[in-house]
């Protein structure tokens, strides 16, 4: 039977890395899409390429965008990460993490990249619980872009609807974790500090590690990653 195509936006990350085991699952042939898109380090596009081998996608493609141009945020300037001792220190509101309009603009190329290949399905990793409070994160951001979708492209007016999915959105870091254990994924070869060393270990201190590892530690799992701290 052939499988249907559909287009997975991989970070290489921990969240990306379980949407793409869980479209696998679903039985859909994987077309994985990443960005090199000015971000401070390319460790996490090094574990999107070894996440990709070892789930097996159909292609794997690195788009080069620079967003760095417009900086806004401490993933693409000089700003320093915010740093906390623990998951229950962060900061409320919007961090500095944040990249302005980052969702939309992977989104538009993932819909463009599902036309070329015939692909009406889109697995975002999203997360609207275990999360750093980004606007393009919740579930009505992503209703909304769906929406747009299927009114801006010639497969949507053509009645061939697109779908965004979005299976972590109501899940815990712990839910996530687990879910992935299940499907067999192996969480040393992604990546989600956001300010890693060069040599690729993670901090353990900025919102993505500190929610990461929160989320093992509420699995009853262990990280496999080893953290800077652990190093000395």
């Amino acid at each position: 039977m052939i499988k249907p195509p559909a287009v997975v936006l991989l970070s290489g990350g921990l969240d990306s890395t379980t949407v793409l085991a869980i479209a696998n699952d679903l039985g859909y042939m994987s077309y994985a899409l990443s960005f090199r898109y000015g971000q401070r380090h390319s460790v996490e596009l090094d574990a999107a390429r070894r996440v990709a081998g070892s789930l097996g996608v159909e292609r794997h493609e690195v788009v080069d965008i620079d967003l760095r141009t417009f900086g806004g945020s401490s993933l693409t300037s000089d700003l320093a990460v915010p740093k906390h001792d623990s998951a229950n220190a962060l900061a409320e509101g919007i961090p500095n993490t944040y990249v302005p309009a980052r969702n939309t603009i992977f989104l538009s190329f993932a819909l463009a990249y599902a036309e070329v290949v015939g692909a009406r399905d889109i697995f975002l990793g999203v997360n609207a619980l275990d999360y750093s409070g980004y606007p393009d994160c919740r579930p009505e951001y992503i209703a909304a872009y769906e929406q747009m979708a299927n009114l801006a492209t010639r497969a949507g007016v053509e009645g061939q609807r697109f779908t965004i999915h979005t299976p972590l959105i109501s899940m815990t870091k712990a839910e996530i974790v687990r879910r992935g254990t299940g499907l067999g994924v192996d969480y040393s070869v992604t990546s989600s500090c956001y300010d890693p060393s060069s040599d690729g270990h993670p901090c353990g201190h900025c919102d993505s590690c500190l929610l990461r590892l929160r989320g093992f530690e509420e699995a009853g799992l262990s990280d496999p990653l080893t953290y800077q701290g652990s190093l000395l």
